[in-house]
């Protein structure tokens, strides 16, 4: 496993940022999506265009096929096949930006138990502070989702752990090339279940009258949220460790958020302000707690050293 470093750079704490803002925002899509696509099919199509054309001018990346295959099969069928099926089943939006978050977690005890990554006490800390904002979050989002939605998509942040993982073994490929030709192994599977589940004629008619909104979801799942968004995530995950990059993500739920309250025209009540805290002030600390030094120069204070 390549060195990884625990403090972001400005630019990268930047690009970080940007991508939990499409992120974020891309459960407004594709919840506009959804009342225009069955979920499989509009996951399928999502890849298919993720795919090609960029792989006429993208080479594969030069890492095992088996790799690229996996990665392709977590992302597309088990994250967004299965977070599509819960959002199609009632999973409100705002709650599915929460939810997915669970991923975080998942890939913190992975990196731990996989490469043996350690984890900082002030890293354990912050992300006690910033659970308690998705917890405030869980508590009063209640009755917006069946049991089996929130099942799948907890099962789809899992997956989306797991192809975290996949990545970080190389950190040093194109990554919008990885996303790309993950893309590959993404589709087929997905477009054969939209076929079997979803009616095999049909799905051709709704593609065809697809109105120009859906085609635009659609094209906002491919270019910003796959192409920007996983390739950039997946630079990063290279680059630091887990629990440096990871606990960002938290700020999903935020944007997601807010996205809901300016395009959706939901209420923006006091809680959901006081877990913004919550989530933002558990992230600050986690980000730059171990640049400023403040554990050693507490441990210093108790602790003086002797003349």
């Amino acid at each position: 496993m390549p060195q990884t470093k625990s403090t972001l750079t400005l630019p990268h704490l930047l690009l970080a940022l940007a991508v939990t803002m499409v992120w974020g925002s891309n459960f407004v899509v594709i919840h506009i999506g959804l009342e225009h696509f069955p979920p499989i099919l509009f996951a399928a199509l999502r890849f298919l265009f993720v795919f090609f054309p960029l792989c006429l001018f993208l080479k594969r990346p030069n890492v095992p096929l088996k790799n690229i295959a996996f990665y392709g099969i977590l992302v597309g069928a088990g994250q967004f096949g299965l977070l599509f099926t819960a959002m199609k089943l009632s999973l409100s939006p705002g709650l599915a930006s929460l939810i997915m978050q669970v991923q975080v977690f998942f890939t913190i005890g992975l990196a731990m138990i996989v490469t043996g990554e350690k984890v900082a006490k002030y890293q354990i800390f912050a992300l006690l502070i910033a659970v308690s904002g998705l917890i405030l979050i869980g508590a009063k989002a209640g009755g917006e989702a069946t049991p089996m939605a929130l099942l799948l998509a907890i099962t789809g942040s899992f997956c989306w752990a797991c192809s975290n993982m996949i990545v970080r073994k190389t950190p040093n490929v194109n990554m919008l090339a990885y996303v790309v030709w993950g893309g590959l192994f993404a589709f087929p599977p997905l477009l054969a279940y939209s076929y079997l589940t979803e009616g095999g004629t049909q799905i051709f008619s709704i593609a065809k009258s697809a109105t120009p909104q859906a085609w635009a979801a659609l094209a906002w799942q491919s270019i910003g949220n796959s192409m920007f968004g996983y390739a950039a995530w997946g630079f990063l995950l290279g680059r630091y460790k887990a629990a440096s990059i990871t606990p960002i993500a938290l700020l999903i739920p935020i944007s997601g958020i807010g996205a809901s309250v300016i395009l959706l025209q939901e209420q923006l009540q006091e809680w959901k302000i006081l877990a913004s805290v919550l989530v933002m002030t558990g992230l600050a600390i986690n980000t730059f707690w171990g640049e400023l030094g403040i554990l050693a120069k507490i441990s210093d204070f108790r602790n003086p050293k002797k003349d």
